[in-house]
């Protein structure tokens, strides 16, 4: 067990063991195993009843289908490719295949790339059959386990560039592949896979509290503390929580801060309420 599991936010990821069909069990478990297949190949999205794949669901509880070939099913339908791939940039289509289908991110620039291909040359289904078809899959789940998120594990994980880039694609007990920060249409990993740049890991916490920062847009204010200057040594703060308005009306900012003044611009920011999510080096 990742003893920082909860205050990396993969708490429910990693306590949540992993489901396994057998035939003959019964139509309860088998209800468990489709919703547990819908919510990792959907990415923890709601899916209405009409939305459902009644057919394929009947041929799952028939035993004409593996608990991989309900997985095939549900990312080759219509429901899956409207929301991660006719709505989204193709490089984010295909992170969130690695997500939904192997439970971990890209290796590198190169596995994007043959995806790619893969997409252009032979098609959607050709794509996702790759993943389905391929010997990790096969090593990872079999035939009757419901994918998971795995790429906290070092199995699934070749380095620490790519485990710090799991927490760009998933985060908490209710990440959605299409919302907030970690979510959104746009590629996350594109530029960190081609420049081999590790991720920056920030905390969790609930956005109620004002704890969980949200990258600033280019145009954000940023707050240069008295000293700060290119001729010290200066880090960039990530603050969350702050009250402008009122109590109920908070904000996040980004300051830069000199080495020497560290301490006493903590004690400010804790003193107004703020929160501290990340302190990198500038």
């Amino acid at each position: 067990m990742l003893p920082t599991a909860s205050r990396l936010g993969i708490s429910q990821i990693e306590e949540t063991p992993a489901l396994e069909w057998w035939p003959g069990q019964s139509d309860e478990q088998a209800d468990n195993i489709i919703r547990a297949a819908y919510r990792q190949v959907l990415g923890n999205a709601y899916v209405m009843q009409s939305e459902r794949l009644t057919s394929v669901e009947s041929r799952f509880k028939r035993n004409e289908l593996t608990v991989r070939e309900l997985v095939r099913e549900i990312a080759k339908s219509d429901l899956y490719k409207t929301r991660f791939f006719d709505s989204c940039d193709r490089l984010r289509g295909i992170e969130l295949n690695f997500r939904h289908l192997l439970g971990r991110t890209p290796l590198d620039y190169d596995e994007l790339k043959m995806h790619c291909s893969i997409y252009d040359n032979e098609g959607y289904e050709a794509d996702i059959d790759s993943y389905i078809d391929s010997e990790e899959y096969q090593e990872a789940f079999g035939d009757n386990i419901v994918p998971y998120i795995r790429g906290y594990k070092t199995e699934a994980c070749q380095s620490i560039r790519q485990f710090s880039q799991l927490f760009q694609m998933v985060r908490g007990a209710a990440s959605y592949s299409l919302k907030s920060d970690f979510g959104d249409k746009a590629p996350k990993l594109n530029a960190l896979t081609i420049t081999r740049t590790p991720a920056t890991v920030i905390n969790p916490s609930p956005a109620t509290t004002g704890g969980a920062f949200s990258n600033p847009p280019e145009n954000a204010r940023v707050n240069l503390a008295p000293g700060a200057s290119v001729k010290s040594k200066t880090y960039r703060l990530e603050v969350t929580g702050f009250c402008k308005i009122s109590r109920f009306a908070r904000s996040n900012q980004v300051y830069y801060v000199p080495f020497d003044r560290l301490l006493s611009e903590y004690q400010r920011i804790h003193k107004q309420g703020g929160s501290i999510a990340s302190v990198t080096p500038v």
